[in-house]
């Protein structure tokens, strides 16, 4: 009796529709967890790569040439790394041409923004 009822519960489990679908990746919501995971990962990477950390976080206080040119200059001698956070971003790359859009730090900037006043 036991033999039938694992292979029925296990096809019931296999058709019934899941409560917890994932959300349409281009809603408010997909696009919060895509970039989330892409921000929890280049974190991650970020802290384990501490001369690329410092020269991001430096660039941000410098203007936007010198910032481009010190964050070029680092990746063009460190390949793999430019390569590695490509990679962690290539998400956030994917959901821009499957959803026809992009999510940039200005986009999330303003959200936040909007949200606090």
């Amino acid at each position: 009796m036991l033999f039938g009822v694992i292979p029925g519960c296990v096809l019931c489990l296999m058709v019934a529709p899941t409560a917890g679908a994932a959300p349409d990746p281009c809603s408010a919501s997909g696009v919060a967890a895509t970039a989330s995971g892409v921000l929890n990962s280049a974190s991650g990477y970020l802290d384990a790569h501490p001369d690329a950390n410092n020269v991001l976080t430096a660039a941000v206080n410098q203007p936007p040439a010198d910032a481009k040119s010190s964050i070029r200059g680092y990746f063009i001698s460190h390949p793999g790394q430019a390569l590695d956070l490509k990679n962690i971003a290539q998400p956030l790359l994917n959901l821009k041409g499957q959803c026809n859009a992009s999510v940039s730090p200005d986009q999330l900037a303003g959200l936040f923004d909007a949200l606090s006043n």
